[in-house]
């Protein structure tokens, strides 16, 4: 495992703990330290794969990445991104969301989108977000014709700069009513 390190500008990627270490040493404004040292080793020596950050002072920080590339250009290229049975399994398997979604059966549906509409004060005249709940029974061909048929709707009634969630998202839900006749 080699570790990919980044301050402003400095950049590297070590194959050993050591090397990293001798990399933030030579920046004076890192400032090495015996507590940083052992964080960073025990950052490597984990099973965590997240980038890991550290503070230098406010809004300024560098960062240690675990990568598998071999050369700094195969890490830029993202060419040793991590696959591991985990990262293969998530790849097959769309979420169950997407499939229900995507289950094509016509007939009539019920949608249900909560989303950010754009209101006029009217003491004011400015505008606003204001949070709006809609109910519709369509005739579609899957949850996913639903919203967009929804939203398609929406869109010719309501100022354009309202916001609508994604089909996905815990904002948008459909029943399958039954056949159409």
């Amino acid at each position: 495992m080699n570790l990919y390190l980044r301050y402003f500008d400095s950049e590297t990627l070590v194959k050993s703990v050591d090397e990293a270490i001798d990399f933030l040493a030579s920046i004076s404004e890192i400032g090495m330290n015996p507590v940083l040292e052992a964080d960073i080793r025990d950052y490597a020596a984990s099973d965590v794969y997240y980038p890991k950050r550290y503070k230098i002072r406010p809004r300024v920080y560098f960062i240690i990445i675990k990568t598998e590339a071999s050369t700094m250009q195969d890490f830029k290229e993202k060419k040793a991104l991590r696959s591991g049975p985990d990262a293969q399994a998530k790849e097959r398997v769309a979420s169950p969301v997407v499939q229900k979604l995507n289950i094509e059966q016509e007939g009539w549906y019920e949608g249900t989108i909560d989303f950010k509409r754009v209101l006029m004060v009217p003491g004011t005249g400015k505008f606003q977000y204001r949070d709006a709940h809609f109910v519709a029974q369509v005739k579609a061909m899957s949850g996913l014709d639903c919203y967009n048929r929804i939203v398609d709707h929406l869109r010719q009634r309501v100022d354009e700069r309202s916001q609508f969630p994604s089909a996905k998202g815990k904002n948008f839900s459909f029943r399958y009513l039954g056949k159409a006749k």
